[in-house]
C-alpha cells in the first residue's frame, strides 16, 4: 500500500490504496513511517509524498481502527516524523486531502496542488476532534479566518484559494513536484535543515492547556462519536446531542 521509488537524490513515496481512496489504516501508517526512514537512510536529499489515483488521501479509514488510541498514537508519531524529517518534503496533492490526509500534507514543507485538488477537515461531521498541532498549523498555513471556516464550517479549501493564501506553493501534478524536488535537492543541505527547524518552530508543537486537551478528549469519548459510528454503519446522517 506504500510504493517508494528513487531518481537521483529524490525519493517519491506514494499512497497506493486506490480502492479505499488512499485512506489510512495501521498498516499504511506503519508503511509510511518505514518509507520515510528508508528514504533518509538511503541518502535522499528531497522527498515527494503523493497519492495514486485521483485522491491524495481521504483521511483515516473509518471502517478500520481509526477510533483506537493505538492508531491515533501511531498517526501522531508519523506526522511528527514527517515534520522532523531532515530533508525537504513536498506533498503533491493530486486530489482530495481530507482529515488525516490533510495532516500529512501540513506536515510537509511545501505543497504542489493539481487544479482538481482540495483540502478539508470534516471532523465535526463525525463527532471527533483534531489535535492542537493540526489547528495551530492550519492557522499558520491558511490564516485564522480560513481555518475557522474549515474547522467550524467543514468548508473545503480549493486549489485556487490555497495558492492565494500560500498553503499551496505551486500548481501542478506529480511531475511538477518531482522536478521542483530535484532542483531543491541540489541546494545546500545544512542550510535547508536550518530553515526547516525555524519554519516548523511556529508554536504548533507547544503544549496545549489542560482545558483544551480535556475538550478534545471529551469529543473522542463522547456518545456523539458512537452515534456517528452507528450512523455510518446504517448509512444515515448522525444526530448529535452534545454529550
Amino acid at each position: 500500500m506504500i510504493v517508494s521509488s528513487t531518481v537521483g537524490s529524490v525519493t517519491t513515496i506514494e499512497l497506493a490504496r486506490e480502492e479505499k481512496r488512499n485512506a489510512l489504516d495501521q498498516d499504511m501508517v506503519q508503511g509510511l513511517s518505514e518509507a520515510f526512514t528508508a528514504a533518509v537512510d538511503g541518502g535522499a536529499r528531497a522527498i515527494v509524498l503523493t497519492g495514486r489515483g485521483n485522491v491524495f488521501s481521504a483521511g483515516a479509514d473509518l471502517s478500520g481502527p481509526v477510533y483506537d488510541q493505538s492508531f491515533l498514537d501511531r498517526l501522531v508519531a508519523l506526522i511528527e516524523q514527517i515534520e522532523s524529517t531532515p530533508v525537504p518534503v513536498i506533498a503533491a496533492l493530486n486530489g482530495a486531502a481530507l482529515g488525516a490526509g490533510l495532516q500529512l500534507a501540513m506536515a510537509a514543507d511545501l505543497r504542489v496542488m493539481a487544479d482538481v485538488a482540495f483540502a478539508g477537515i470534516p471532523a465535526a461531521k463525525i463527532g471527533v476532534a483534531v489535535d492542537e498541532w493540526t489547528i495551530r498549523r492550519l492557522v499558520s498555513l491558511v490564516g485564522a479566518g480560513q481555518a475557522r471556516g474549515m474547522l467550524l464550517g467543514c468548508e473545503p479549501l480549493s486549489s485556487d484559494r490555497a495558492l492565494t493564501l500560500g498553503f499551496a506553493n505551486r500548481f501542478g501534478d506529480l511531475a511538477v513536484a518531482q522536478k521542483w524536488a530535484a532542483e531543491i535537492a541540489e541546494y545546500a543541505p545544512l542550510t535547508l535543515r536550518h530553515y526547516k527547524l525555524v519554519l516548523t518552530g511556529d508554536g504548533a508543537r507547544d503544549d496545549a492547556p489542560e482545558e483544551r486537551a480535556a475538550a478534545m478528549r471529551a469529543a473522542w469519548l463522547s456518545e456523539d462519536v458512537q452515534e456517528a459510528r452507528a450512523a455510518l454503519a446504517e448509512k444515515r446522517a448522525p444526530v448529535f446531542q452534545g454529550r
